[in-house]
């Protein structure tokens, strides 16, 4: 058995013919593999953003109630690194250059082998000590972006083109052995949506004079009609090299006929904001279905019938792939992990959650079930109300701020480790409390004012933060009461 699992970052649901026939984006090699693959209707974040995710995945179990972006952690267990010493060659090919900082430098080594194509976003790619000419561009601007961009063109030093092709050599190489399994993840399309010229001329109205408007700023969208128009298409434009890449490995399948043995996954870390209900991207605002309801598919084949299917059961692919993986393999998941194992909700859509909880650290904690999406914002604030736990206080870029730190523990997940308390401000958010219904309200424009579905959801909010082993200054921080066992 076998698994090549496709992730792309920032991917919208809501474009995507499977999930919305009438969307005007070019993508049929998605509708393709619908019809191979089982649909998820209802795939939902986890911890966010990027690696955060790529954290839950690796380990099984959400992170955000106690730490923001970081690497893996001596006491996290690793999926990629369970295969590898279990005998399933693990390989990587990526252009997330996350992966290659200081808050990401600690997940790439848990695969046996590896590929890193450069340039994305703000990769220190190529030196250059003077600052490049840049055009009048619409958007945000980058000095390394502008530095990188004119050694990714053409389309075949693009990063993802280079990615995919690294990961189409893995699959032809390796296609008659047994027990590998391959991820192969680009950072499209997320910003900035720089794409070649002939996915482009697919969207051919876009507004004269901004053609580089590829980059919004994050937050309330203060853009014109026109300015905004110009970066949804040239996100279109991203997505649509995205479906050519995905064409390329179905066709890899087909060729080496890998249908029979081969598990195929596809999903993303979250979606983006395009400009609805008011807002760019991701991180400032509420956590729309926009962002938190994501495409996801899988083609088992020890469940032929599966194909083109629909499965409605709720499911949280950042932690549930884990477990789904390692039964594929013939392992089981460790005690530590909470995602859960998918392949009854691919066999037949048995349910594996009545509800689930995802967020940012120190912003909303959010939760769904089958009938609601409730979004709940701190109800305190002040110094020292939340602590971030780690032992490795690596940001982004750099190292986190660990004045006032403390040993604590060990948690519930820490392998008996003690671990650094770092005090951290709880601060207010932008926006309300929102709930809304899934099935009445699926664009989410009409907000439900009641009191007592509130206290309802939020008693199930704690239940499953207390679940999560979240600390005590989380349920302080969000109004909550917790369980009596907390």
């Amino acid at each position: 058995m076998k698994c090549v699992m496709l992730m792309f970052d920032s991917l919208n649901r809501h474009m995507l013919p499977p999930y919305n026939p009438q969307t005007w984006v070019h993508t049929p090699n998605f509708r393709r593999l619908a019809e191979r693959a089982a649909a998820f209707d209802s795939s939902y974040v986890c911890s966010m953003p990027c690696m955060p995710a790529r954290r839950d995945f690796h380990t099984g179990r959400p992170h955000f109630l106690h730490t923001h972006w970081g690497p893996l952690e001596p006491f996290d267990d690793s999926v990629p690194a369970m295969l590898g010493e279990a005998g399933v060659y693990t390989h990587l090919c990526t252009d997330h250059y996350h992966y290659w900082e200081d808050g990401g430098a600690t997940y790439h080594g848990r695969y046996q082998s590896y590929q890193f194509a450069r340039g994305q976003e703000s990769d220190a790619y190529i030196g250059r000590a003077r600052d490049p000419e840049t055009p009048d561009a619409l958007g945000q601007v980058r000095r390394p972006h502008e530095v990188n961009r004119p050694h990714l063109t053409p389309d075949a030093k693009h990063s993802q083109t280079v990615t995919f092709r690294d990961g189409l050599d893995f699959i032809d190489r390796n296609a008659d052995d047994d027990r590998w399994f391959l991820q192969v993840e680009c950072f499209d399309p997320h910003e900035p949506f720089f794409v070649d010229r002939r996915f482009r001329d697919l969207y051919p109205d876009d507004p004269v004079g901004m053609p580089r408007y590829e980059w919004p700023a994050y937050g309330k969208v203060r853009d014109t009609d026109e300015q905004a128009e110009a970066a949804r298409r040239n996100y279109a434009a991203l997505m649509s090299k995205c479906d050519a890449s995905l064409g390329d490995v179905l066709d890899a399948f087909d060729r080496h006929d890998l249908w029979d043995d081969t598990m195929l996954i596809l999903w993303t870390d979250h979606g983006f904001m395009l400009g609805e209900h008011g807002w760019w991207a991701k991180n400032t605002p509420p956590l729309y279905d926009e962002i938190a309801h994501t495409p996801f598919f899988v083609w088992d084949p020890r469940h032929p019938d599966a194909a083109g299917q629909r499965r409605r059961s709720l499911v949280q692919p950042a932690i549930d792939l884990g477990p789904t993986l390692l039964n594929f393999f013939g392992l089981a998941p460790t005690e530590d992990m909470l995602g859960r194992d998918l392949t009854g909700v691919v066999a037949d859509d048995t349910p594996v959650r009545d509800a689930a909880i995802f967020g940012y650290f120190n912003a909303a904690v959010n939760y769904v079930d089958d009938d609601y999406v409730y979004l709940r914002v701190p109800r305190a604030e002040g110094p020292g109300l939340i602590h971030e736990y780690t032992l490795m206080p690596t940001a982004m870029r750099g190292f986190k701020n660990t004045g006032g730190a403390e040993l604590v523990g060990p948690l519930s997940f820490t392998k008996n480790r003690e671990v650094l308390a770092l005090p951290r401000h709880a601060g207010p958010l932008d926006y309300d409390d929102l709930i809304f219904d899934r099935a009445a309200d699926p664009e989410q424009n009409h907000p439900i004012d009641d009191p007592a579905l509130v206290e309802r959801l939020a008693g199930r909010m704690a239940e499953l933060m207390h679940a999560g082993d979240a600390p005590a200054g989380q349920y302080e921080r969000m109004g909550l009461a917790a369980p009596a066992d907390a």
